[in-house]
């Protein structure tokens, strides 16, 4: 590998130590022996440990040998943090100083600002609250608290966008809605669609507590509520028995046919009769036809787009107006997906996605050179709809040239960046959620051309998902080189003959799964560059008689490749050959990816787009969009369309629909 000759003792620093050493002999060295053996590396994982259990002394301790080590502030930030009540304002800000414009300091000061928003330091807070970088709801409210404290009564109107989201509220935005309360500011109708938002997006706990914000006699018993969850169809039979003139009870009955619905939303419409119709107000019943027309379409009902015609006088969501779209896209109803695009707002109207099937709604209709406008604005673009809509334009599918190659002396300025050094040791240590982000806030107001030597840097130290990453920030001057790094290359080369994959499906599937780190794991416990699950690994390997296998090589490079692809192989086989099946299937396993089939053929754009997991949907549309340009950069002779490689999606067999997968369960993640 090359090295830059101008990065000496800053680079070695970052990058030194990929292997921490050890004391060899026989096990009866004394302490001081063994203490002294240690390496700066194992004093910060021990330092680390410490604060993790509350160990102030071992902290300690370990900070007195680490002076000059580029993990040094984190040590000194571990320190301050456990002693954050009895630390003086000044301590405070000399680390904040010290470390101005770090993602440490920024941490340090949240930390803070929590601590004096408790104890209602509002002076302090105020004072410290401005050099914050972003928001989060804890903070903002505890600002909107020390506003209000000053007499600012305008700050208890800026609280209002908080209490409509349908989330559980920081506790330091609970005297908010309460001086609301009180004010009559948030009666019971506002408690109540508080309510509703969050029952309908499935947050129990904060409804629960929501509803003991109204008045005496309208608070809901919460056994009740766990029997509509439960059981909501044996609520329903009993809304005879109901004064529905009460919101209370209306409000109960909408969450049990929202609960009916997610549960089975081909039965729900049975349960909504007539009669009871009748003794709802219009727009309760509009409510309930969305969330029953919403699950009818992530199950892929043909019924859905009668049930959204029936809901057309509920105030939809932009989830609900998105599925009402994804419904009429499966169906081919061009009409419907122009005219419910058209009502989204025009932030959502303007997404990619939403962009291109109203441009392809138009060119249905016949209104080509509106068609043409529209797929013209995304045709640049380096995503999924971009391409697709490249080529409705018949534009060639070309990787936009190099645009910058960073100097030796501006990869060194990256690679003397302290939070980039501070990045790649913690990712170096297998602290990654520290080190992505040390090393993504240590990128921030940089430019394209400060990116991309950043990018080379972080290629050079082959820390590959920060390169790319890196790379992927940029606007107007790029390098799809790194964004689409191919390492361990002739691995999978040799492998894709094997299995007869095509290696650009398999380089863009890897990027979207690990970005080629071969010793990441997932939260749900899958390994490795193609990100196996263990039931995964173990049962290809008995499969492909692999004799010498064990968990534990699960992350060796070679091993991982060679399972990995042979499960690729197995689910291609499975279903049909294709390579959005595939993917689908990669990601959530194989008995979904058929059951997501329609019953009649369906064009491969149309089958990604309906996807109703939105990680799988995601997913499949960028492992597509990578294969094309992996197909560009490495895989010579005439480049295949996007349209083509989706192709067609035949349809469901008769009998095939969900069943489970060779594991009993989603086989990647």
């Amino acid at each position: 590998m090359v090295r830059l000759p101008l990065l000496g003792l800053t680079l070695a620093l970052a990058l030194a130590g990929a292997a921490p050493l050890h004391a060899q002999g026989n096990g009866k060295a004394s302490a001081k022996t063994r203490a002294a053996a240690m390496t700066d590396d194992d004093r910060f994982l021990a330092a680390r440990e410490a604060f993790r259990v509350g160990q102030y002394a071992k902290v300690a301790e370990q900070a007195a040998h680490l002076r000059g080590y580029v993990l040094e502030p984190y040590v000194e930030y571990y320190l301050l943090r456990m002693k954050l009540e009895e630390a003086s304002a000044a301590q405070l800000r000399e680390f904040l100083v010290r470390h101005q414009g770090t993602y440490l300091a920024d941490q340090l000061r949240r930390d803070w600002l929590k601590s004096l928003g408790k104890r209602q330091d509002w002076a302090t807070f105020e004072t410290e609250y401005p050099a914050l970088a972003g928001e989060e709801p804890e903070l903002t409210c505890y600002a909107l608290q020390a506003r209000w404290a000053r007499g600012d009564a305008s700050a208890l109107e800026e609280f209002r966008p908080l209490w409509a989201t349908p989330r559980e509220l920081p506790e330091s935005c609970v005297p908010l809605a309460e001086a609301e309360i009180v004010a009559g500011r948030l009666g019971a109708r506002q408690v109540w669609d508080r309510v509703r938002g969050l029952l309908e997006a499935g947050q129990m706990t904060a409804a629960r507590r929501a509803i003991h914000y109204l008045p005496a006699g309208e608070t809901p018993d919460e056994r009740t509520l766990d029997a509509i969850r439960r059981a909501p169809i044996g609520f329903i039979e009993r809304a005879d028995k109901l004064d529905l003139k009460k919101r209370a009870n209306r409000e109960l009955l909408l969450f049990a046919f929202a609960r009916a619905a997610r549960s089975d939303p081909e039965a729900a419409p049975s349960h909504l009769s007539r009669k009871l119709q009748e003794r709802l107000p219009a727009e309760d019943q509009a409510w309930v036809w969305g969330q029953i027309a919403t699950q009818g379409a992530k199950r892929h009902l043909p019924a859905a787009l009668d049930w959204y015609a029936r809901a057309d006088g509920a105030a939809l969501s932009e989830e609900q107006l998105e599925w009402w779209v994804r419904a009429a896209l499966r169906e081919e109803s061009w009409a419907t997906v122009r005219a419910v695009s058209e009502r989204m707002s025009p932030l959502q109207r303007d997404e990619p996605a939403w962009t291109y099937w109203r441009g392809r709604a138009l060119r249905a209709a016949g209104d080509n050179e509106a068609a043409a406008a529209l797929f013209a604005r995304l045709a640049a673009g380096h995503n999924f709809y971009g391409k697709l809509a490249a080529e409705e334009l018949g534009q060639p599918f070309v990787v936009p040239a190099r645009g910058y190659a960073p100097s030796e002396e501006a990869v060194a300025r990256m690679a003397a960046n302290p939070g980039l050094q501070r990045g790649l040791a913690l990712l170096r240590l297998q602290q990654r959620v520290e080190g992505v982000r040390e090393w993504n806030w240590a990128l921030r107001g940089m430019d394209d051309e400060q990116l991309l030597a950043a990018a080379e840097f972080a290629r050079r130290a082959e820390a590959w998902d920060r390169a790319i990453n890196t790379a992927d920030r940029t606007v107007g001057t790029h390098d799809f080189s790194v964004r689409f790094l191919a390492p361990y290359r002739e691995v999978f080369a040799q492998r894709a003959r094997a299995q007869g994959l095509d290696e650009p499906y398999v380089l863009g599937l890897v990027r979207q799964e690990s970005r080629f780190i071969p010793d990441v794991r997932s939260v749900a416990g899958a390994s490795g560059l193609m990100q196996l699950m263990p039931a995964t690994a173990r049962w290809v390997a008995r499969q492909t008689g692999m004799k010498d296998y064990t968990p534990a090589r699960v992350t060796d490079v070679e091993v991982n490749v060679a399972l990995g692809t042979s499960y690729l192989r197995y689910v291609l086989d499975e279903l049909d050959g294709s390579p959005v099946l595939a993917a689908a299937a990669y990601n959530a396993g194989p008995g979904r990816a058929r059951k997501w089939k329609a019953d009649r053929p369906l064009e491969g754009a149309i089958y990604a787009e309906t996807i109703p997991f939105n990680e799988t949907r995601d997913y499949v549309k960028k492992v597509l969009s990578n294969t094309m340009y992996y197909a560009a950069l490495y895989g010579g002779g005439a480049l295949k369309p996007l349209k083509s490689r989706l192709g067609t999606i035949a349809p469901r067999r008769n009998g095939e629909g969900y069943a489970a997968t060779i594991t009993g369960q989603a086989a990647l993640e």
